[in-house]
């Protein structure tokens, strides 16, 4: 990998960093990549039990790199298309990723960078962080998902508001809003979401992962499709070994042990 990504592995998560710091951490082909392939790393090693996305220094990501955006006018519309799908492909890996993925945000996040913040499971912000929908102010529309996560979040008027004008919105207004998982104060964004790591590291993870894709599927599915869901995994969780675990430690009155 080129300068522009970086992958650190601990003992029980992967933190996988943009570190375009020159253009406050915009997004590049190499980020697109080095993602796409940690989480396929974490998906399929068992030691790892979570990820975690962040920027070096001190802004997260500040969306599409405007330099690309402009080349990409010069390429046909289905190059377009594909162009974007790429992003969205990415999303997509993120959603569908068995292991927790949580995002640590330092300064703010904009443009596609809120898309991404917003697709992972928690969201641990820096107070002093500001989100960002800019699209509008480049003649541009958002992509990435964000519209369909804000609108499942937040009125349709604030959504409108950042969307519609760019009016960025202060990490603690979202928090109040129930969007960001926990705020830390400046600097410490990471460090509160390593914390959720050793949280989620006690869990049982198989559990963790049906949960996680029952959480994404009930965002779009119909009440009936999402009960035949939650008792399929009702089901066979209670057949696991997690299940035997959890249950005795809880009639015992002690801590359940999930790992070995």
């Amino acid at each position: 990998m080129s300068g522009l990504f970086r992958k650190e592995v601990h003992p029980d998560h992967l933190v996988l960093l943009n570190t375009n710091t020159a253009r406050r951490n915009a997004l590049s082909p190499e980020y697109y990549d080095g993602l796409l392939d940690g989480l396929a790393e974490a998906a399929k090693t068992p030691e790892i039990t979570a990820v975690v996305l962040t920027g070096e220094g001190d802004y997260f990501c500040s969306g599409g790199d405007l330099n690309l955006l402009k080349e990409r006018r010069n390429m046909t519309l289905e190059e377009r298309k594909a162009a974007i799908g790429k992003l969205h492909d990415l999303i997509r890996a993120i959603r569908s990723c068995p292991k927790p993925v949580i995002c640590a945000v330092e300064g703010g996040a904009a443009g596609a960078g809120l898309s991404i913040a917003l697709a992972c499971d928690m969201v641990v912000s820096a107070k002093r962080a500001t989100f960002t929908l800019a699209y509008v102010k480049a003649g541009l529309v958002p992509d990435g998902g964000v519209t369909h996560a804000l609108m499942n979040a937040l009125p349709r008027g604030t959504v409108s508001k950042m969307a519609l004008l760019g009016t960025p919105l202060t990490a603690e207004r979202l928090y109040d809003l129930g969007v960001l998982t926990e705020l830390a104060d400046p600097g410490g964004a990471l460090s509160a979401a390593k914390a959720l790591v050793a949280k989620v590291a006690a869990g049982p993870e198989n559990a963790i992962a049906a949960i996680k894709g029952l959480l994404t599927s009930a965002e779009t599915a119909k009440l009936d499709v999402q009960l035949d869901a939650e008792r399929d995994a009702m089901a066979e969780a209670l057949g696991g070994e997690e299940a035997r675990r959890g249950i005795a430690a809880i009639l015992n009155k002690t801590r359940p042990v999930f790992r070995d």
